[in-house]
């Protein structure tokens, strides 16, 4: 397969183009409000913020058009914060506390506020590089949240809330131990982020794996109120090889997310298998 990026995936990468260019097509953020005044008012500072915007650029430019990996950028951190935020009010409805409300006796809207942040923040460390991106993304969280945290809370607020979403951040690496509810739901969040959109680019540019041809299989995720279980994530494939996109992807997050209890998965299979690939020579 040739290494030349598809015409279809260089303009959704922005592959090409120049700094001025990629923000006029700049992606706004949204989630949500569901009268949360803090949540509403954080998207605001947040799509008003061209740093924060840049920093997703870079990380994308670095994942995509320099590794040829998936999209690490605003696409994807618009993905994993509204799954986020979707999850933690399951999760609240089914009267299930986060790490703020129960250690802090804060709002479940603090919890959102915690989770989307995290969700935004998580991957910035790729604008520096792939290797550590995590512990990157910390310092370079911690000098944003500085500046976007005062304009919600008071500071002794604020210092909590930071240290909250910083560790939601790193618990999302490898072998991460999330702590608290809000940490787990980023670490799952971002594992849920895997429908073909998201495979298509190294799929399509000529990446040919077990983790590529997988990713292609599956067509996509739903969160949805549980019926045994406070959310059910119903993942549709049409392919059994998207069972290792599932297995290596999601099961691995899970395991030891402390979301195991409250998250059921459901795979839904498609009546006929799409052939993903044709004939090729290694």
């Amino acid at each position: 397969m040739s290494d030349e990026l598809p015409q279809e995936t260089l303009e959704m990468t922005e592959a090409g183009r120049d700094l001025d260019a990629r923000f006029e097509r700049r992606l706004v953020m949204n989630v949500p409000g569901r009268h949360n005044e803090k949540l509403r008012r954080l998207i605001e500072l947040v799509n008003a913020d061209e740093d924060l915007y840049g920093l997703w650029t870079a990380a994308n430019v670095n994942a995509v058009e320099r590794l040829r990996m998936t999209d690490h950028g605003p696409v994807h951190v618009k993905i994993v914060m509204n799954i986020a935020v979707r999850m933690i009010r399951l999760l609240a409805e089914a009267g299930v506390e986060p790490g703020v409300v129960k250690n802090y006796d804060m709002e479940a809207g603090d919890a959102e506020v915690v989770v989307a942040l995290a969700a935004l923040l998580h991957d910035v460390g790729m604008s520096i590089h792939r290797a550590d991106h995590e512990a990157y993304s910390l310092f370079i969280a911690d000098s944003k949240l500085r500046e976007l945290l005062p304009e919600l809370y008071p500071p002794r607020v604020a210092t909590v809330i930071r240290a909250e979403v910083e560790h939601a951040i790193i618990s999302h690496r490898s072998g991460g131990k999330p702590l608290t509810l809000e940490a787990g739901v980023v670490r799952i969040a971002d594992a849920l982020d895997m429908a073909k959109g998201r495979s298509r680019i190294p799929f399509e540019a000529g990446s040919l794996s077990i983790h590529s041809v997988s990713a292609a299989a599956v067509d996509s995720v739903t969160i949805e109120r549980g019926t045994e279980k406070a959310i059910a994530v119903v993942v549709q494939i049409c392919n059994s090889a998207g069972l290792f996109q599932i297995d290596q992807l999601l099961l691995s997050k899970l395991d030891g997310s402390g979301l195991e209890r409250h998250l059921e998965i459901k795979v839904r299979v498609g009546e006929e298998e799409k052939r993903l690939l044709e004939d090729f020579t290694l």
